[in-house]
């Protein structure tokens, strides 16, 4: 394998400076939904007592899941040895830090009362998931920022190993801590589950991928770089394992509620009589996040095209956010089992489906973190040295220059004999 350079983007184009403005806007339009919603109060958005969380959790969630998955690529090439990602290590731990920085912003501005958090980081009850939380994403930004530190600087290369394999585990548990949020509800009956902490490591795999993915090809295309066949082809096929596995853990999930007692309702909620959940749950999370993506990426007539493999990412990125809409918004749709096996009757609502209809302040706010993310993103890899200068297959294939080689000398051995 070559020794591959790395550079920083000129950043002057026209296209540069408008993607740059672009990100800017959607950015100043999440900050102002969320300064007007600070201003005149949670009673403006969908969200009430009984769905507290929204479409800002579900866009922020996601990108905190998917950070985690990003960084995956780097892992995969500093802790397992795998060469052909080692040149990609640099790009997938700024965009994990990138896309965690924006899944908190969501966060932190749909609190009402940011200057609150102040309580959360000073005052900590660790019988709560999200003190763990808290903890863990700060404790994810630190580590990300010192792996990253040793991959750019030649004179710490060898602390990048035992510092990537920090945050191998860091990210694990990392994720964990976040399905754990759901999967410690026991009250929920649609998110009592251990399952969910594997099955956010497996679908943190499969979003921060396709996230990656296009990240990947969108800078090498817009700044005219090399990109290797090699390359996309292991990932968009890293992309479909990972896909599958996320669809089988979501058959677990619910298989196994379809075997305890307690949990018959929410399933058939989800899976037949939820109206709108059941239609994003079907066609939103299984169809277009899972069963099209697998298709387009193994299938002999799209798995070789560029423009289908990114069709596939934006495919995983559109059925992810369902997912988190049908898990987060669905689990709480669902009422709440106050007295198990009897009925209950009151004034307050109980056993009826919770409506929820998400406020165009909420969906601004969930694309402005994105574009914070993106934003940050772009500036970063404009004055620092992110982006490899050439990923052809010749350059990040390990085995291209012995498979000429090899060539080479048939051809030699072949004149000979002639």
């Amino acid at each position: 394998m070559a020794k591959v350079e790395f550079s920083e983007v000129e950043g002057r184009s026209g296209e540069y400076y408008t993607l740059l403005g672009g990100l800017a806007f959607l950015a100043a339009c999440g900050l102002g939904a969320a300064a007007y919603t600070d201003h005149a109060g949670h009673i403006i958005t969908g969200m009430g007592n009984a769905i507290p969380w929204g479409i800002p959790h579900v866009f922020a969630i996601f990108l905190i899941v998917a950070a985690s998955g990003a960084l995956n690529v780097a892992s995969i090439g500093t802790v397992f040895g795998k060469v052909m990602y080692k040149p990609l290590a640099r790009l997938s731990g700024l965009l994990a830090f990138c896309l965690l920085a924006g899944g908190l912003s969501i966060l932190v501005l749909d609190l009402g009362r940011p200057d609150r958090l102040v309580i959360s980081m000073t005052h900590f009850n660790l019988k709560s998931i999200f003190v763990w939380n808290i903890n863990f994403y700060m404790g994810f930004f630190a580590v990300v920022a010192a792996y990253l530190w040793v991959t750019m600087d030649w004179r710490l290369t060898g602390l990048s190993k035992p510092v990537g394999i920090l945050a191998f585990m860091w990210r694990l548990a990392l994720t964990s801590c976040t399905g754990w949020v759901f999967g410690f509800i026991v009250a929920r009956q649609g998110w009592d589950a251990a399952v969910m902490a594997p099955m956010f490591i497996v679908l943190s795999f499969a979003y921060g991928l396709a996230i990656f993915l296009l990240v990947l090809m969108a800078s090498s295309a817009w700044t005219r770089r090399p990109l290797g066949d090699a390359v996309v082809k292991k990932l968009k096929n890293l992309l479909g394992v990972f896909v599958a596995g996320g669809l089988y853990f979501v058959v677990v999930q619910h298989l196994t509620n379809m075997y305890a007692t307690e949990h018959h309702g929410f399933t058939r909620f989800i899976l037949l009589d939820g109206g709108a959940f059941t239609a994003m749950f079907w066609i939103g999370q299984v169809l277009i996040g899972a069963v099209v993506p697998m298709v387009l990426v193994w299938y002999p007539g799209t798995a070789n095209s560029r423009q289908a493999i990114g069709l596939a990412c934006v495919l995983v990125v559109i059925g992810g956010i369902s997912q988190m809409f049908v898990t987060i918004v669905g689990g709480l749709a669902y009422p709440l089992v106050l007295f198990p096996g009897m009925e209950v009757s009151s004034s307050f609502f109980d056993g009826v489906i919770n409506g929820y209809s998400p406020s165009i302040w909420e969906i601004l706010l969930g694309i402005g973190g994105i574009a914070i993310s993106m934003l940050m993103l772009t500036i970063a890899i404009k004055f620092l040295k992110f982006l490899p200068t050439s990923l052809a297959d010749e350059v990040a294939d390990p085995h291209h220059r012995k498979a000429s080689a090899v060539d080479t000398e048939e051809v030699a051995e072949a004149a000979e004999a002639a």
